[in-house]
């Protein structure tokens, strides 16, 4: 008896101790499959963070450079009426001034600007003189707003200001339209205004930051510019403006907002996402992994490895898919401006001196028109047309980039085949693309005509970084654009 009670209290025991071995071992495990898990969540979050915080920034910048192009693009439309040399001469608070002959003046000047008028959606586009008179395209909205004091108001805008010029907006808390002011003499100043929603195509986000906000703001965070419109006047929300404080040119984060800002001359590039939005995937990730850690005790080994896996391969590819959007031009499926630039400004930065180099600048002539007669669609499928050109024509080895609107920019990295010179392999190039071009199926199917023209810089002859080439191209686009256009030049200086 004492054997068999023995044996039955042995297994009993031994029974007991596998039951508490098997309890204490099931909660080790769950408890370090729980304790890694929340590890590895914590860490995915981290680099979520860092790479949204990342891309944020990234759009930023994007935006800010948006926001120059379209700044400086501006300008040199405003710089055109000075192609008529009556515009810079010409003062009408001049006693002696003949009146017959200063009508018909104005009136060569009035038909200059007004001509330049067109080539954008201007609301006002003319010279006011110290005596109030004004040439060119002047609204009534303008007139009502400043009334008789508008040359004095003007040139308050520009007082000390460097090169005489400035863009202002917010006068008598008006919002709604931004003001461009270049001082012509001491007597005259040039003014071109239009409304703030054309800056929608400024600040375009892409589809995986859809829900960002943007908003151009000044110094008082007054906003000039939002995607709604409605804001546009009043002040940034406390709670955005409040993460940002004095800080300028960085991105912030808080349980409730990641926050990128960026100085754009005298105003800001501010872009705001709620935290929750972009962190709600890795949340739900994390909400379904303890779930399954918990059921998955038993097999916690295979399943925590497994589940490491699930947890790791979505935020990785989500991460990469951000990066690839966060890279690429979603219209035209090229570089965006960013990356172009960083590319090309490499590329020519570890490139020596012996070899060749050519930075051309493609620009759709009269681009505007296909939009405005056509309408937007029709001027997104010409883009993605422009593009496809582009690549069909040049090689794996050369970097394809849209930097603006309607211009692409490409680095020329691949060399002419033998018995060939480097600047015949680019004309051949860009022969070859306005011939492409000009046939293109999309321009047959709309039945629109629609050209391009082009500037081209070399390296090292012309020079060997980025921002200076890329110069010379501008240049040499002009030089095409006044030579009628569709066509292609060197820079000769």
């Amino acid at each position: 008896m004492r054997s068999k009670n023995v044996n039955r209290n042995s297994l009993q025991y031994i029974k007991r101790a596998r039951i508490i071995i098997l309890a204490v071992y099931a909660s080790i495990v769950l408890f370090t499959l729980l304790f890694f898990s929340r590890f590895a969540v914590e860490k995915s979050d981290d680099i979520m963070k860092n790479k949204v915080v990342s891309l944020t920034s990234s759009l930023s910048v994007q935006m800010k450079l948006n926001m120059e192009s379209y700044m400086s693009r501006m300008e040199n439309i405003a710089i055109l009426a000075f192609g008529e040399k009556l515009a810079y001469t010409y003062d009408a608070t001049d006693p002696k001034n003949d009146e017959y002959e200063s009508i018909n003046t104005e009136k060569i000047i009035t038909e200059k600007l007004y001509n330049l008028c067109i080539m954008e959606n201007f609301v006002d586009y003319g010279i006011v003189y110290a005596n109030n008179r004004t040439v060119g395209k002047i609204s009534n909205g303008t007139s009502s707003l400043f009334g008789d004091t508008l040359y004095i108001e003007l040139a308050g805008m520009i007082e000390g200001k460097k090169g005489d010029e400035t863009w202002f907006t917010g006068y008598e808390g008006n919002f709604k339209r931004i003001y461009y002011v270049k001082r012509v003499h001491e007597n005259a100043i040039l003014f071109i205004s239009f409304y703030a929603d054309e800056l929608n195509e400024v600040f375009d986000n892409p589809e995986t930051l859809s829900d960002m906000d943007i908003y151009l703001v000044n110094n008082e965070y007054n906003i000039l510019y939002s995607k709604s419109g409605d804001e546009v006047g009043s002040m940034l929300p406390e709670e955005i403006s409040s993460l940002i404080g004095d800080k300028k040119d960085a991105s912030y984060m808080n349980n409730d907002y990641l926050v990128s800002i960026n100085s754009c001359g005298d105003w800001y590039v501010v872009c705001s996402i709620p935290t929750d939005i972009i962190m709600i995937e890795t949340r739900n990730i994390r909400r379904n992994f303890y779930l399954f850690a918990i059921l998955a005790a038993a097999i916690a080994f295979i399943i925590g490895f497994y589940c490491s896996t699930l947890i790791i391969k979505p935020v990785s590819e989500m991460v990469a898919d951000l990066d690839d959007k966060a890279q690429i031009d979603r219209l035209t499926e090229v570089m965006n401006k960013l990356t172009f630039e960083d590319f090309a400004s490499n590329c020519l930065r570890n490139s020596l001196d012996s070899e060749n180099k050519a930075l051309i600048i493609f620009d759709i002539d009269n681009f505007k028109g296909v939009n405005d007669t056509l309408g937007h669609a029709a001027g997104d499928k010409m883009l993605r047309e422009m593009g496809n050109v582009l690549k069909s024509i040049f090689t794996e080895d050369d970097y394809i980039g849209r930097i603006g609107g309607d211009e692409f920019c490409v680095l020329v990295n691949s060399k002419p085949k033998e018995g060939k010179s480097f600047e015949e392999y680019i004309e051949e190039k860009c022969t070859m693309f306005n011939t492409l071009f000009d046939e293109n199926e999309v321009s047959k199917e709309m039945n629109y005509m629609v050209t391009a023209s082009e500037g081209i810089s070399l390296s090292p002859k012309n020079g060997k970084d980025f921002e200076t080439l890329y110069k010379l191209c501008d240049k040499a686009l002009y030089e095409s654009k006044g030579q009628g256009k569709n066509t292609y030049t060197f820079y000769k200086g």
